[in-house]
């Protein structure tokens, strides 16, 4: 929930952070990208600081899709997305990463919920894109940049489940630290790009502070917490405690932003989560089934070769 608390606020933030179109702030890509390069900056630090060992070939490459995931595509994509786009329905197609995280983790681990659970998945999955088409009128005015939150969700649970499966063997704040490392030549790049063609000119102090924050909460900090708690697992149970982000993201939008709370925003949310809330319930049944039928079965061979 520490971690959740710390990215709830990321949404607001990025809309800050990049304006709008009639007042835009900082270059989408530098927002995206740069955050990554500030948070790069502190990893390497506390690595050195700690005298971290080096992760083996064979963790190398398993921190790519992390790093593809949490570092490079959600936030570039979600930056780009906001340029546009209200932080209110950002936020409630976002809400649609727990149970994404939930999917990608039952296809790496060993975890296998019942049918329950996946018509919760699916009936989230489908409750988010019709609310998505819905909220804009059809396929105009929104659909880029419906397309660019959808490509955040998907990429951020992978990074989601691949970190967490990771924490379990690096540690924590290690993954998210050495995953900022390997991101790091491609993001300063880009970063440096985005600087040399829209230099960031007459940003404000608030544009700034959001920036700092996405920086030093959204991309690095709050991930100690969250890698941490899905390292604990199991990952499909944990990963839903992000069903309140929507919530609070929009909460902070109203109260940020100003931006009105539609019924069609708070009822595509409410939607979202009562379909993540019955897969988390679901979830949760299927496990307890099945430890109460394992436990049956250890029972009866402890009483066999007890006899």
């Amino acid at each position: 929930m520490v971690g959740v608390a710390a990215f709830s606020f990321s949404v607001p933030f990025t809309r800050i952070a990049v304006g709008s179109s009639d007042s835009p702030g900082l270059d989408p890509l530098l927002v995206g990208c740069g955050r990554a390069v500030v948070a790069a900056a502190l990893a390497v630090f506390a690595l050195g600081i700690t005298r971290t060992a080096i992760p083996s070939a064979r963790h190398w490459l398993r921190l790519i899709p992390v790093a593809a995931g949490v570092v490079v595509g959600f936030p570039l994509f979600t930056s780009l997305a906001l340029r546009h786009s209200d932080s209110g329905h950002a936020a409630v197609i976002v809400g649609l990463l727990p149970t994404m995280t939930a999917v990608v983790a039952v296809t790496l681990t060993r975890e296998r919920p019942g049918l329950r659970f996946w018509i919760g998945a699916s009936a989230g999955a489908a409750a988010t894109v019709v609310f998505a088409f819905v909220a804009h009128g059809g396929t105009s005015g929104g659909g880029v940049d419906d397309l660019y939150l959808i490509c955040a969700v998907l990429l951020g649970a992978i990074g989601y489940a691949q970190g967490g499966i990771l924490a379990r063997e690096l540690g924590a704040w290690q993954t998210i630290c050495w995953a900022l490392v390997l991101a790091l030549p491609v993001m300063a790049v880009v970063s440096a790009r985005s600087i040399h063609l829209h230099p960031p000119t007459d940003i404000t102090t608030a544009q700034w502070s959001a920036f700092a924050y996405l920086c030093g909460v959204s991309m690095f900090l709050g991930f100690f917490a969250w890698y941490r708690g899905l390292a604990i697992g199991p990952m499909t149970v944990v990963s839903q405690t992000q069903l309140v982000q929507p919530v609070l993201s929009v909460a902070w939008s109203a109260l940020l932003l100003g931006e009105a709370l539609s019924l069609g925003v708070v009822g595509g949310g409410l939607a979202v989560i009562a379909c993540a809330a019955f897969t988390v319930r679901s979830r949760t049944r299927d496990s307890t089934s099945l430890r109460a039928r394992m436990s049956h079965v250890t029972t009866g061979r402890l009483r066999i070769v007890s006899r």
